[in-house]
């Protein structure tokens, strides 16, 4: 389908651009969200009256956007989540749990800005990308940690999993146990063995002494 965009969109083109999109995104997203009108005399002849009203109003928003921005660019969110010793989240995070912690910050930004490719399964900072307006964008960071103080080691920098599996490795290797091939199922290990039998022969020479 032939549209007429009424605001930028991301990899289609900006405000006044005749484009062909699929008639199904056309019809579900773009022109009930008010994004577009369909290529048609008509509407061409409405767009070129208007467009100038459009513009206005569309940098007037893109100047809020961008002051609103300020504050929002770089914004922490800590989102405290129950994950296996791996790392992997018992669950995960998507736009709307991003959403309503920025709610929870006083940004009015609802779930729709938020750009995920696809929903946050570890733990770990993640930038994540928010539309303020079609043309301004800024990133957040999601901090997903089990607890307040693994999340800040992990805005520190800390790589929490892997200094946990670094402990467990360590204390793994903290007793080894010895290994004898050739000992039968239930001997002791032919080094171990000697060390036992030589109290043993001590203590059988000193009574013979006696």
């Amino acid at each position: 389908m032939e549209i007429i965009l009424l605001e930028r969109i991301e990899k289609l083109g900006t405000i006044g651009d005749v484009v062909n999109v699929k008639d199904g995104y056309a019809r579900n997203f773009l022109l009930p969200n008010k994004k577009a009108l369909r290529a048609n005399e008509a509407n061409r002849k409405v767009f070129e009256a208007n467009r100038e009203r459009l513009e206005a109003e569309n940098a007037a928003r893109r100047d809020e956007a961008a002051k609103s921005g300020a504050n929002v660019d770089g914004t922490e969110l800590v989102l405290i989540r129950a994950s296996s010793n791996s790392g992997q989240l018992y669950g995960s995070v998507n736009v709307r749990d991003i959403a309503d912690a920025l709610k929870d910050k006083g940004f009015d930004i609802n779930k729709s800005q938020i750009i995920l490719e696809r929903p946050i399964k570890t733990l770990g900072v993640f930038d994540v990308r928010v539309a303020l307006h079609p043309e301004v964008h800024v990133n957040v960071k999601a901090n997903v940690a089990r607890s307040d103080d693994e999340a800040v080691l992990q805005a520190q920098g800390v790589d929490v999993i892997g200094q946990v599996a670094e402990e467990d490795r360590a204390e793994g290797e903290g007793f080894t146990e010895a290994f004898d091939p050739n000992a039968e199922p239930g001997e002791l290990p032919a080094e171990e063995a000697a060390a036992e039998e030589a109290p043993a022969a001590d203590e059988g020479e000193e009574a013979g002494e006696g």
